[in-house]
């Protein structure tokens, strides 16, 4: 068996993080999800692994490079174009249509692959899909799960018999539309004759088009409700929800990296914690290089990205600090994630900085700037000076 990771989209509904990131780098206790899935495709015996990029190609390659380190190969397959003055500007072609490219380039997909979104983290028992998936003949598998009613609207719906053959796929249907609420999960597996069915040299998608296609033309098409877990990073609210089960231990297999140096809190090489008044409550992680003042408060599930700063007083609950960032003093942050110059909260409502009254954290890593305290230490000097001299 074989993989493709799909990985090109440009992950609007993850904002601010896919601002700088492509969305299957953003991480999960320090390690980009994507590697999650390699590492869970090694362990499943698949070691040829293709790729489709191109928002922020870059980092996805950098990263990962051929695969040598996770012990499978990786190729890639950029989605986009150079300008005449060198410019490379990405360009999307839709999830299958990025697979009819890799075929139509090198052939690759020679046999069953399985296919997987580069943004969810899952423990899916892929042998026994595939064992299924065989087993009734088919030629295309969704692997689906069940969801409130009131959540359908978010994903692809699967409408199947009592066999599990599709009979219908809704792209995202209103919750009065949906004739199911059993939902793609993003994972599929691919005989290599569905490639054949995809149109060459236009943009085309799996669940829009794809799916509808193999389910109107009456092809074995089938769904798979397996027992697994799932978590799906398809907005800032997925990501903070996920990051708290996984920081809570509710996830197997993730462990909180560092040393536990007291119940539920855990520290990276070389942090600095000033423990007159300061109280942390786990599960905290504090990454290494961190400095944590006097008389600050931690709260978890909380993720403290290395070589941050914690000011004196300063208050943090229930929330996700990437690295190097100092939070000032007497600052509360309940809920948020901060990453560089935005902060998100738990419902996904994003704020730039410029946005609050007063700073709240700053980069700290630029050291040309000031703390607060001591900004308002040196107003207030000026100020007693000005009174003298009156």
């Amino acid at each position: 068996m074989k993989a493709m990771i799909l990985a090109a989209g440009k992950g609007t509904r993850v904002r601010p993080l896919t601002y700088d990131l492509p969305k299957p780098m953003i991480p999960l206790l320090g390690k980009p999800v994507m590697a999650y899935l390699v590492e869970h495709l090694k362990k499943h015996g698949v070691s040829e692994i293709m790729v489709n990029v191109s928002w922020l190609h870059d980092k996805i390659e950098d990263y990962f490079g051929e695969g040598e380190q996770f012990g499978v190969q990786i190729g890639y397959s950029f989605e986009g174009y150079t300008k005449d003055d060198g410019e490379v500007v990405p360009e999307p072609i839709g999830s299958a249509g990025g697979m009819k490219k890799i075929q139509e380039f090198g052939g690759f997909f020679d046999d069953t692959t399985v296919v997987l979104c580069g943004d969810a983290l899952i423990d899916l028992d892929l042998k026994a899909a595939l064992l299924e998936h065989r087993r009734k003949g088919a030629m295309a598998t969704v692997i689906t799960k069940e969801v409130p009613w009131d959540k359908v609207s978010s994903y692809g719906v699967v409408v199947s018999d009592e066999q599990g053959r599709i009979l219908e796929f809704q792209e995202k249907p209103s919750q009065q539309e949906a004739k199911s609420n059993f939902i793609s999960t993003g994972i599929y597996i691919f005989e290599p004759e569905v490639i054949d069915l995809i149109p060459s040299g236009v943009p085309f998608d799996i669940g829009s088009e794809l799916f509808p296609l193999l389910a109107e033309r009456g092809l074995p098409f089938y769904a798979q409700g397996r027992p697994f877990n799932w978590l799906d990073i398809g907005t800032m609210g997925d990501y903070w929800e996920v990051l708290q089960s996984v920081i809570t231990g509710e996830v197997n297999h993730m462990d909180v990296p560092g040393i536990q140096i007291k119940p539920g809190v855990w520290v990276g090489l070389n942090t600095s914690i000033d423990w007159e008044g300061t109280t942390i409550e786990g599960p905290v992680y504090i990454g290494s290089g961190v400095k944590v003042e006097a008389g600050a408060r931690i709260v978890g599930p909380t993720w403290i990205g290395h070589g941050s700063h914690i000011c004196e007083g300063a208050e943090i609950v229930r929330s996700v600090l990437f690295e190097y960032t100092r939070v000032l003093h007497d600052v509360t942050l309940n809920e948020m994630i901060v990453f560089k110059e935005y902060s998100v909260d738990r419902k996904g409502e994003m704020k730039h900085a410029s946005e609050y009254s007063s700073e709240e954290w700053l980069n700290a890593r630029d050291r040309r700037r000031s703390r607060r305290k001591e900004i308002a230490d040196q107003d207030n000097n000026e100020l007693e000076k000005e009174k003298v001299s009156a």
